[in-house]
């Protein structure tokens, strides 16, 4: 066995219970889940035309029951890792490894070392671009993720400056995925990391990412924008 596939299971970066109300936010990944395993189902369905409008029917009223339910000011804990400056922050609203949002696959992202950090996951069918491979755009959006958590052990908020990602050979759909990226050096605001895709032991994709550290306060500031009703 490769040292690859030898490696233990990464542990989930941050207590998903150390929150407010955590049995609310326990059937909101209820619901997530059950939402994933629609949009799955929904991808590749031929199911008959009644049925179809059947269940587009209990969802537009869902949809209509949830809108009239009060909605959150801000985003619990960070939508994003790189914006929190803290990797054991709360991300349960993240579309790349929020539990909590049914876009996110989701990603299992932890720190494995003082500069090191992976991340696991499986991208279905939602997620296509090439025939049973991953979209580009999910391979790059993906790398983002986890290239601003480990850009995050710096102990600083940033915010993606450049992105360069280098698509080695396509990825595969449902087949777990594992992400390992390093924070490489910090000059003044700038922090440069790099990361690698695997399946399995075959290198898929390398991306380079560089972040510039902002201060804390220029992240309050866009959070009070964002709760500030249009």
């Amino acid at each position: 066995m490769s040292e690859k596939t030898a490696r233990p299971p990464l542990e989930p970066h941050y207590d998903p219970w150390d929150i407010p109300n955590p049995s609310v936010w326990a059937q909101k990944r209820r619901l997530a889940d059950a939402m994933r395993r629609v949009i799955a189902h929904m991808v590749l369905s031929d199911a008959p035309e009644e049925e179809l409008s059947a269940a587009a029917d209990a969802l537009e009223r869902y949809a209509d029951r949830l809108a009239s339910h009060p909605k959150l000011e801000r985003v619990m804990g960070h939508a994003e890792a790189a914006n929190a400056g803290n990797v054991a922050a709360f991300f349960d609203q993240s579309p790349l490894i929020g539990l909590a949002n049914p876009l996110a696959p989701p990603l299992l992202i932890g720190r494995t070392g003082e500069r090191t950090a992976a991340a696991t996951g499986t991208f279905g069918y939602a997620y296509e671009g090439p025939p049973g491979h991953v979209h580009g755009g999910f391979v790059a959006a993906a790398f983002d993720e986890v290239l601003g958590y480990v850009q995050s052990l710096g102990g600083n908020p940033g915010m993606t400056g450049r992105l360069t990602v280098h698509y080695r050979k396509p990825t595969p759909l449902h087949v777990e995925l594992r992400f390992e990226a390093e924070l490489v050096r910090v000059e003044g605001r700038k922090i440069f990391t790099t990361c690698q895709l695997f399946a399995g032991d075959d290198l898929k994709a390398e991306a380079e990412g560089l972040f510039v550290s902002i201060p804390p306060e220029r992240l309050r500031g866009l959070a009070q924008e964002r709760a500030t009703p249009r």
